[in-house]
């Protein structure tokens, strides 16, 4: 079979950002929020930099759900400010979800979404955005108010400032070169981690 024709990538140029040094530059305060992250890199980083907090919950075996679970948690939580941050293969899993919060509109999330056009929980492939798709603009066209790209070191203080100051649903890529993320040891028993993740966020029943 053959394999698709790239298509051009417009307006982006070549990733050149470490994500080691990236995603925490970006997300320098992850303690005021209440935290979903991603498959693999994204839920390594996010348990790095929170120092394995309690509000992260970090996901393992649920492709596709960081978006959907954040936004359930935004609408059950509106006075707190949720964070969602994942990968650029595990959003494409579900792209609808970008059209699903969009319709809902919940002021209180933003989503981070670290694009190294890998799948880097199944060994590394190319994934769509390596072939052209833009993120960007399907968040964009699904109609969350506030996106923006950053795809060098000139870009990172308005991506902070826009993840630090919040005040509407915002949608942000963060185009990284491929290499590894920051590394954590972490339980992965899905119960374990909502059950903790539960308890700080309500108390212990």
């Amino acid at each position: 079979m053959a394999r698709p024709q790239r298509m051009q990538t417009q307006g982006h140029p070549d990733p050149v950002l470490d994500r080691r040094e990236a995603v925490p530059a970006l997300i320098e305060r992850p303690q005021d929020f209440l935290v979903i992250a991603g498959l693999a890199g994204a839920a390594q980083e996010l348990t790095s930099i929170t120092q394995d907090s309690a509000l992260n919950f970090p996901l393992g075996g649920a492709m596709g759900a960081a978006v959907t679970m954040a936004l359930g948690l935004a609408l059950a939580q509106p006075k707190r400010r949720v964070l969602c941050v994942t990968g650029d293969g595990e959003l494409l899993m579900n792209l609808g979800s970008l059209a699903t919060v969009a319709a809902m509109n919940p002021p209180n999330l933003t989503i981070v979404c670290v694009d190294n056009c890998r799948y880097g929980e199944t060994g590394n492939q190319e994934t769509h955005t390596g072939m052209g798709v833009r993120l960007d603009a399907i968040a964009e066209g699904s109609g969350i108010p506030v996106v923006f790209t950053v795809n060098t070191a000139a870009d990172l203080p308005e991506g902070r400032r826009l993840v630090s100051e919040g005040g509407g649903l915002a949608f942000i890529l963060l185009r990284v070169k491929e290499g590894p993320a920051l590394r954590f040891k972490r339980r992965l028993e899905p119960a374990w981690v909502r059950d903790r993740f539960r308890g700080a966020l309500l108390g212990s029943d």
